[in-house]
């Protein structure tokens, strides 16, 4: 009987807690329309919590799934990563330490509009935020050498990415070109004008074997 009555309890805690995370955010008051100015604030660092968002965007409390959304987006509000590389729930009177395993956000959708010069890639991402690729949102690409695959990421707000899903890659990776880049034949996207070079183009061929 002791076991059913322990889960209850940490059920309970973890209500209770995420309750009164929720009230944190509250606290940083009524903003109007638009994102809270966590770039303005600099309250005293807090400590650190047990809040992980994992590589697929999903986000832990106590080892438990965070399963409401519009908890997750009003989370998601007041993130911030700062110089540290550390990533922070900011208010204007508390600033909480959190583990990201990779990317704060993840790109779940994307549209492309127009062709050449003037296309236009635009992102969804899970918490809702859309963004177009450009030059105050630029793309970034990792070579992963274990397996020869390509993460790319796009910057949603001050230094917090998205990482682009792999189904969401392949479709932007066919918007993809050829261009010469200093000499060299490159694989790049363009958007918003701005050329965005992934990698040489023989090394992709080579990847695509």
């Amino acid at each position: 009987m002791s076991k059913p009555h322990s889960k209850r309890v940490e059920l309970d805690d973890l209500k209770t807690s995420t309750a009164g995370l929720e009230a944190m955010i509250a606290r940083a008051g009524k903003q109007g329309k638009g994102l809270p100015p966590v770039d303005k604030w600099h309250p005293d660092f807090c400590g650190d919590i047990d809040m992980v968002i994992k590589r697929d965007g999903t986000w832990f409390y106590m080892g438990t799934p965070i399963g409401r959304h519009r908890l997750v987006r009003l989370f998601s509000t007041v993130l911030r990563k700062d110089e540290d590389g550390k990533t922070y729930l900011v208010t204007p009177v508390e600033k909480i330490g959190i583990t990201v395993e990779d990317a704060p956000f993840l790109a779940v959708e994307m549209n492309n509009a127009n062709r050449g010069d003037d296309q236009v890639i635009t992102f969804r991402t899970n918490v809702g935020d859309v963004v177009e690729a450009g030059p105050n949102n630029p793309l970034r690409f990792e070579i992963v050498e274990e397996n020869d695959g390509i993460k790319p990421y796009v910057l949603v707000r001050g230094r917090l990415e998205a990482l682009i899903n792999r189904a969401v890659m392949y479709e932007l990776i066919e918007q993809g070109e050829e261009v010469e880049i200093d000499g060299e034949i490159q694989f790049a996207l363009r958007s918003n004008g701005v050329l965005f070079p992934i990698m040489p183009a023989a090394e992709l061929a080579r990847l695509s074997v």
